[in-house]
């Protein structure tokens, strides 16, 4: 089976970001806004994995939007992060590098699908 390159992707953000939470818990401990980055952060490959299933092609649509709503919600987050002493310069260009790479990806599939709806 091929690899799903969206799912794989946001799995692995999903588990940067778990593992951004620990850190901000354990040794900055930070509770409020590694919460909020922990809930939507792993949101997004969540959402993917329900648009994966989803019952139809606005099903698919709906899911897909969610998550990039979520993947946009996080970059905030990390960039708050950043910019409140709690993640470094390094540490908040790679998330946010993954970040803006999944928002591109899920972005693309959005324009395709939408595109496949109108014309269907």
């Amino acid at each position: 089976m091929k690899e799903n390159i969206v799912q794989a992707k946001s799995y692995a953000f999903a588990l940067r970001i778990v593992n951004l939470y620990k850190f901000l818990v354990q040794e900055k401990k930070e509770y409020v806004l590694s919460k909020q980055v922990l809930r939507c952060g792993t949101s997004v490959g969540a959402n993917v994995e329900e648009a994966i299933g989803g019952q139809s092609d606005k099903d698919f649509l709906s899911k897909m939007s969610i998550a990039y709503k979520e993947c946009r919600e996080t970059h905030y987050w990390i960039r708050l992060l950043h910019d409140s002493g709690f993640i470094s310069e390094s540490e908040k260009t790679s998330l946010v590098n993954d970040c803006e790479e999944l928002l591109k990806i899920i972005g693309k599939i959005q324009s395709t699908m939408k595109a496949k709806i109108r014309n269907s």
